[in-house]
């Protein structure tokens, strides 16, 4: 059964991911990461130098490419754009304003609704998306610091 939740109220999406990412990380998830090109270009650099003495293992996948079957197993995070080939996640994390095409292929998706009217305006139509599929979504206010929070 699909876990559907939304993080919402969030400040700086990309930072809160980066600490939602850290965490998982440590609890050894596999976790993708998708949204728009650019944005998932800032969030892989913000993840080298988010901690200054710490670093959260991830690859990107631009365009179609395919993951490294080499780089799978060592590879617990993949930030992917919507056209590539996506690794099987144990948590997909949308930071896009578009819904996922097949939240049912996942046991668990992470919404991250920002705080500004746009970001606000876009949950509630994933919500509405979700919520039409006849899935059950559930909101999460957003704590400063997800290391605190639910696990991803």
């Amino acid at each position: 059964m699909l876990r559907l939740e939304f993080h919402t109220g969030i400040e700086d999406p990309l930072a809160y991911c980066c600490r939602l990412l850290r965490k998982a990380y440590r609890q050894r998830l596999k976790v993708l990461v998708c949204g728009e090109s650019e944005q998932l270009n800032r969030l892989d650099t913000l993840l080298w130098t988010f901690e200054q003495l710490e670093f959260v293992p991830h690859a990107r996948l631009r365009g179609a490419e395919r993951p490294d079957a080499a780089l799978l197993p060592h590879t617990p995070i993949w930030l992917a754009d919507a056209t590539a080939v996506w690794p099987e996640p144990d948590v997909v994390v949308n930071l896009g304003a578009q819904p996922l095409a097949e939240p049912g292929r996942f046991a668990r998706v992470v919404e991250l609704v920002g705080a500004d009217t746009d970001a606000r305006q876009a949950g509630r139509s994933r919500w509405r998306h979700y919520a039409g599929l006849g899935l059950a979504p559930q909101q999460v206010s957003a704590a400063p610091a997800p290391d605190e929070a639910a696990a991803p």
